[in-house]
C-alpha cells in the first residue's frame, strides 16, 4: 500500500471514528430529553464545520 493510499485510510477512519462519536453524543442527548433514539441522526453536509467540534480535544494527553 502506497502512502497516499495509507493517508487516505487513516482520513477516512478518523472522519468515521467522528462520525460515530457525534451519533452517540447526539442519540445520548435525545434519550435525555425523552425522545426516541431513532430520531436522533447525523444529517450529512458538504462542509467540514463538524468536525473540529466533534473531534477529540488534547485535554487528555496533558
Amino acid at each position: 500500500m502506497s502512502i497516499q493510499d495509507q493517508a487516505r485510510a487513516l482520513m477516512v477512519r478518523h472522519r468515521q471514528m467522528i462520525r460515530n462519536r457525534e451519533q452517540s453524543m447526539l442519540t445520548r442527548q435525545a434519550s435525555e430529553v425523552g425522545m426516541p433514539s431513532e430520531s436522533a441522526q447525523v444529517m450529512q453536509s458538504n462542509h467540514h464545520g463538524n468536525i473540529e467540534n466533534y473531534d477529540r480535544s488534547n485535554v487528555g494527553l496533558s
